[in-house]
């Protein structure tokens, strides 16, 4: 079975344990657990809880004696179970605290040294190393282009890939042409490799492969060997748009185009 488009998150598994899911959301998510051995140990865990959870508060005492004791423990119950709501809650807000933090200090630094200031391209680090594959693949695609003895195949159907790879493509922005696409080996098994005439950003190939980790990075731009390339995951699958670098090259119009794809994945 592939993998849903939208990636399974921590929100998803919650509202599984609390009977909160849609049948087809409850399927995408149990097809996650099914290939993800130690997030399932914990939704058991938690399932576990809930039913005695529910088990406690459900039960009937059949004598006054042990109706006091019912009660004790149904109260408690009650309590333990207020106090997961409460640390669920408290961890989304945690988390949407620090992401107003950072947003916050970034309109700051914005403010205080314009360009200067971080922006998702990035100068230095250590990218993915998918990004390697990514950049092969994207030469290899240039050797071929020059070679009229290797035509391109830009006949492109993202079902078919899907269904033979697992790697669900991006909608290509409006404008965009498909020159070639091919299946290529990489580090991680099979990946997708697809020359494209993209706009404002010339000749560039979108590359696809799944790395073997669950993920989220946002669209994250990087000089690298006399390219530019831009690198993203969303869930299983990850991403990498290469075009050439050049004094007329833009790194903010490829950074731009990868964000661009990057949403229509949501």
């Amino acid at each position: 079975m592939s993998q849903p488009v939208d990636p399974v998150s921590g929100d998803d598994l919650q509202a599984y344990v609390d009977d909160q899911l849609s049948v087809a959301r409850r399927i995408d998510v149990e097809a996650y657990l099914s290939a993800n051995p130690a997030a399932a140990s914990r939704v058991m865990g938690d399932l576990r809880i809930r039913d005695e959870l529910r088990l406690a508060l459900a039960e009937t005492p059949r004598a006054a004696s042990a109706a006091t004791a019912r009660l004790a423990t149904a109260e408690a119950a009650r309590r333990l179970q207020g106090a997961l709501a409460r640390a669920r809650w408290t961890r989304r807000l945690r988390i949407a605290a620090m992401v107003a933090l950072l947003v916050g200090a970034g309109w700051m630094a914005n403010a205080q040294f314009g360009h200067l200031g971080v922006s998702r391209v990035v100068a230095s680090g250590l990218p993915p190393a998918y990004l390697e594959d990514a950049l092969r693949a994207h030469r290899t695609a240039m050797v071929r282009a020059d070679m009229p003895s290797q035509p391109g195949a830009s006949h492109y159907d993202p079902l078919e890939i899907r269904a033979a790879t697992a790697i669900v493509m991006p909608a290509l922005p409006e404008g965009w042409k498909v020159a070639d696409v091919q299946v290529f080996p990489s580090t991680f098994g099979p990946s997708v490799e697809m020359t494209v005439e993209a706009g404002e950003i010339g000749t560039a190939s979108l590359f696809a492969v799944r790395p073997g980790g669950f993920d989220v990075v946002p669209a994250t731009t990087v000089p690298r060997d006399g390219l530019n390339a831009a690198y993203w995951q969303v869930g299983e699958v990850a991403y990498a748009l290469v075009a050439q670098a050049g004094p007329s090259a833009d790194t903010r119009d490829l950074d731009r185009a990868a964000a661009r794809l990057a949403r229509t994945l949501y």
